[in-house]
Parts: structure tokens; C-alpha cells; sequence
């Protein structure tokens, strides 16, 4: 038998908090997750942008990412991402550049258009935004600022300006997947949590593609959970609390809770049916039975990445299961 090469796995964190727990937890769990799934042999460790939910700690992003690179010394550490209808351009350049100057060639900038949060959380945000409808020309923006410029520009952006610092376009719709190929940037499908249009997305983004000074061909990473157990019903129970996030979300405020027996107890009909779609993309079971399952994502999509996000209520059932994730998806013949 041959042996066939992989694509990379990436982690993605979101810091969650558990229910009746201090953000101080989801904090150095975040930090500790890094260095474990960077010696498991991760390509990326990226957080995201959420406000005003107790189930998530993943606000103050860049911050997070700085102490994350830190913590770590070959791991790349990005966004996934900034919601840059939340942040002024020229800030976020300021930030980032600030990041790949303290590591060079380790950061990475990924950038979506939703606010990640409610109305009443943007409107404190201070940013007057019409649903992302600018997001293009925010992005344009912000890129502007990252290149080489002479000492004539008006408003420089330092550190930042001339910065190593990737750019990708994150985006649920064909409306990120358009502007990613466009711009002929990396294209991430947040297909964790909005896996309707990901077929549709990643078709238009490879077929409009324009080869880039930052990129040649198309690079598309896809999104998906995955949990992995030593046996097939740990799994089951540890994924019911992601389960349950969703469903609390649904019924109104977000929170991250302790895994059960039977989620079908916890749920009716037509919730199930809300969480399940919103949940399609997740692979749950065995190493043996997750692989399957993410090989068959990799054929059906052509990703050229997977960026995994593994939740656990118990922290070590957390790290086992990336482990076990990143053991089977290398030891294959």
C-alpha cells in the first residue's frame, strides 16, 4: 500500500467558558491548548472575535493571540477572525503589525464581516457598519496599510507597514468566497456552525479565483468540529455540550454546560432540527471513525486544510481528543 499524504490540520479556539467558571479558566486553557496541539504537530492555532456571551472569553482577540504566540515557538497564531466591521483598519493594522513584528512569520490575520455579537454590543462597539456591507473596502484598507509605503504617506501605519503578515477572507456565503477570490486571497468557510452554502462557496471561489502577488492558486481551508474519544459513546456525550450551546443560544442566551447521557431528553423537535443543521459538518466518534469521516470532507471539498474545533467540557477530555485527532491523521498507510 501507498502512503498518502495528509492535508494540515489548524485548531480553532474559542476560549469557551464554562458554565459557573471564570474567564480566568477559558484563559489559560486557551494558552495550555496551544502548546499541547502545537507539540501534537498543528499547523495553526487561530481564536476567535465573540462578545457579550458568558460561554466564550474570546474578546480582547489580539491579546490573546500575543500571549498565545508567547506561550509557543513554531505554531502559527492568527485570527479566525477579527470582525473588522467591529475595529477601525488602521487599529487592526496597528495591532497586527505590532504582533508579526514581536514574531515574525508566525501570525496570521484572518478577517470576517459579521460582528460576532448583538445589536446592542455593536452599538457599544461605537462602529456604524450597514450588516458588512463595506467589508471589501474595509479589507482594501487595512491591506493598504500593511504594504510598503514611502515616507510620503500621509498616514502610516508602524509596526505594520511592510509587515510578513497573511491576510485570509472568512466568510459562511459566497459573498466572502467572492471577495477572497477577487482579491486572490485564502478563503476560510466557517462550515463549524454554517456548513448551508459551503459546496456553492468553495466552487465559486476556485472558479473566479485571480492569482495574486500574496497567492498563486486558490487555498481554501474548511471549518469543522470534531470530537474524538477511545470509544464511540465518550464522544457522543462529550459533543452534547456543544450540542446544548447551541441550543441555549437558540433559546436565548449562550452557555456552555456539562455533557449528558441524552441529549434528545434536552431538546424537541424542531430545535434538534436547528442544531443539527447548524452542526452538520462534525465528526464524532472513535480515531478510526473521525478520520473516515474527514478524509471524505477533504475528497468532497478538495480542502487544502481542515481547521478543527474540538470542544470538551472536561479540559483533558479536550486535549485527548486533538491528540488522538492528530495521531490517527498521521499514522495512516
Amino acid at each position: 500500500m501507498t502512503t498518502r499524504t495528509p492535508v494540515p490540520l489548524s485548531v480553532l479556539d474559542l476560549a469557551p467558558i464554562r458554565d459557573g467558571h471564570a474567564p480566568t479558566e477559558a484563559l489559560r486553557n486557551t494558552v495550555e491548548l496551544a502548546r499541547a496541539t502545537e507539540a501534537f504537530g498543528y499547523r495553526r492555532f487561530w481564536i476567535s472575535e465573540h462578545h457579550n456571551t458568558r460561554a466564550m472569553a474570546s474578546s480582547a482577540t489580539a491579546i490573546i493571540i500575543g500571549q498565545v504566540a508567547a506561550a509557543t515557538e513554531r505554531i502559527s497564531v492568527g485570527a479566525g477572525g477579527i470582525m473588522l466591521p467591529n475595529h477601525a483598519p488602521y487599529v487592526v493594522a496597528e495591532q497586527f503589525g505590532t504582533l508579526a513584528t514581536y514574531h515574525p512569520g508566525r501570525i496570521d490575520l484572518g478577517l470576517g464581516r459579521a460582528p460576532g455579537t448583538d445589536p446592542w454590543t455593536t452599538r457599544a462597539l461605537r462602529r456604524q457598519h450597514a450588516s458588512g456591507a463595506d467589508f471589501p473596502e474595509q479589507v482594501a484598507e487595512l491591506r493598504d496599510y500593511l504594504t510598503p509605503g514611502g515616507t510620503d504617506r500621509r498616514v502610516r501605519a508602524i509596526p505594520g507597514e511592510g509587515v510578513d503578515l497573511p491576510v485570509y477572507v472568512l466568510g459562511s456565503s459566497t459573498f466572502g468566497a467572492a471577495l477572497a477570490a477577487r482579491e486572490g486571497l485564502p478563503f476560510v468557510h466557517a462550515s463549524h456552525f454554517a456548513p448551508q452554502q459551503l459546496d456553492e462557496a468553495l466552487t465559486l471561489y476556485r472558479s473566479s479565483f485571480q492569482p495574486s502577488a500574496a497567492l498563486a492558486k486558490p487555498y481554501a481551508i474548511v471549518a469543522a468540529n470534531a470530537v474524538v474519544a477511545d470509544t464511540e459513546t465518550e464522544a457522543v456525550r462529550i459533543f452534547s455540550s456543544l450540542q446544548q450551546k447551541f441550543l441555549t443560544h437558540f433559546r436565548g442566551e449562550m452557555r456552555f454546560l456539562p455533557p449528558v447521557d441524552d441529549i434528545d431528553t434536552f431538546w424537541n423537535r424542531q430545535e434538534a432540527q436547528m442544531v443539527n443543521a447548524m452542526l452538520a459538518e462534525s465528526y464524532v466518534g472513535t480515531p478510526d471513525t473521525v478520520r473516515r469521516g474527514l478524509d471524505d470532507l477533504v475528497a468532497r471539498t478538495g480542502a487544502d486544510e481542515l481547521m478543527i474545533l474540538s470542544e470538551a467540557w472536561d479540559f483533558d477530555a479536550r486535549l485527548r481528543s486533538y491528540e488522538l485527532l492528530a495521531k490517527t491523521w498521521t499514522e495512516r498507510t
